[in-house]
């Protein structure tokens, strides 16, 4: 199956109603997981990095073994570069071979946004690679820093759209990236509303906490892209954990055990968002 474009995933999920899970990695052993997952469920999947990561996953080394998993997987696979702050590093996905790739430029005024997204889209278009923008803040960045929350505008996220192209954009609907403290309180209304203005597959940043109805319900007004990042760290963890108190120690089964908690939480994800079977 050969590596696809995020575009091409997410007009499939617009098609049959439901939403690709984009699971953010870190090592081989997630990577691995996430694709078997994926291969087992017959689903499509998006795999991605954060460019907040990549002091502990340098692009360079991450990003050819993600895009080496997703050319041999028999299930269609993106390789997404996931909030991307600088045009240098994304220009960097991009020759790399990345099928997607995220501006966040979220925190500039709309018309600055609105600058960063196009001067990335008329880069990524010359490599044929699908762009995604966000309009709206999240409480909480990628790399866990706490700030204001901002609630997407949905006519900001009509004008982002119409002025750029952007093939997917991100919104901020009481979502967060990191572990919820409480059960987050979404406001579906402003996705409805979103969703009634803007013909551009929307994506639900800050998924891990978020309950099963949510999601489903978030799925049903027109979400197509769910991000789950802390939950995958939290699975790998668990399963280096597990094996950790087993007695004796072979590294080969530890790398087993994390490439399996991976494989778990994917598998738990692709259920709830009804993409199982629809490779």
């Amino acid at each position: 199956m050969p590596l696809v474009n995020m575009k091409t995933l997410l007009a499939s999920a617009e098609e049959g109603k439901y939403a690709v899970g984009a699971f953010n990695v870190a090592n081989m052993e997630m990577v691995l997981g996430a694709v078997r997952a994926a291969q087992d469920m017959n689903s499509p999947i998006i795999l991605q990095v954060a460019q907040g990561r990549l002091p502990y996953s340098p692009l360079a080394v991450i990003g050819p073994m993600m895009i080496a998993a997703a050319k041999n997987a028999s299930v269609p696979v993106c390789v997404n570069f996931d909030h991307g702050k600088e045009l240098s590093v994304i220009k960097q996905a991009l020759e790399l071979g990345f099928t997607s790739v995220m501006i966040d430029a979220s925190e500039l005024p709309l018309k600055e946004n609105i600058a960063a997204v196009r001067a990335v889209k008329e880069m990524a278009d010359r490599y044929g690679t699908s762009v995604e923008a966000e309009v709206g803040q999240l409480g909480t960045t990628e790399e866990g820093v706490k700030g204001e929350m901002f609630y997407s505008d949905p006519r900001e996220v009509k004008e982002l759209y119409e002025s750029t192209g952007a093939d997917a954009i991100a919104l901020s609907i009481g979502n967060a990236h990191g572990l919820y403290k409480m059960e987050p309180k979404l406001k579906f209304e402003l996705l409805l509303k979103t969703t009634r203005l803007v013909k551009a597959p929307l994506v639900l940043h800050g998924g891990s906490g978020i309950s099963d109805e949510d999601f489903r319900k978030c799925i049903e007004m027109g979400i197509r892209k769910i991000n789950i990042a802390t939950a995958n760290f939290m699975a790998v963890e668990a399963g280096a954990r597990r094996y950790s108190r087993e007695e004796g120690h072979d590294y080969f089964r530890l790398s087993a055990e994390m490439a399996a908690g991976m494989y778990e939480n994917v598998v738990k994800h692709i259920k709830i968002f009804k993409s199982d079977g629809k490779a």
